[in-house]
């Protein structure tokens, strides 16, 4: 079922999502400062590839307060509006029975599009 999930996921709009997250990538990484930003959008793009069978979770330890002030200046910077997109499309597929999948999808991106910095994917 996730290789089903993914491929329509694929066709529907996940390669375009995955695209833009790699040019925004690309594009941080230009300079010294956006290259941890960068690193980031580049992790959610993979998610975004292939969303269905993979888990985000916390790193386990401790982070330090660099990915802390990282996630803020994420949420200030953009992070907010990412958030809010996927929980609009996510609202939106939950709405019939067929979407619901892709919901869930949705809902896990927003959770790591709000604070990427401390998690990985599993």
């Amino acid at each position: 079922m996730n290789l089903i999930g993914n491929i329509i996921w694929l066709i529907f709009g996940g390669f375009i999502v995955f695209l833009e997250y790699m040019i925004v990538g690309f594009a941080l990484c230009l300079t010294i400062i956006g290259i941890p930003f960068g690193v980031q959008c580049f992790k959610i793009g993979l998610l975004t590839l292939f969303p269905f069978g993979q888990q985000v979770r916390d790193v386990p330890g401790n982070t330090g307060c660099l990915s802390t002030i990282f996630n803020i200046i994420w949420i200030v910077l953009g992070g907010i509006w990412i958030a809010i997109t996927h929980l609009v499309f996510g609202v939106i597929l939950a709405i019939t029975i067929i979407g619901l999948p892709f919901a869930r999808q949705h809902f896990k991106l927003m959770s790591l599009s709000f604070t990427p910095f401390g998690k990985e994917i599993y």
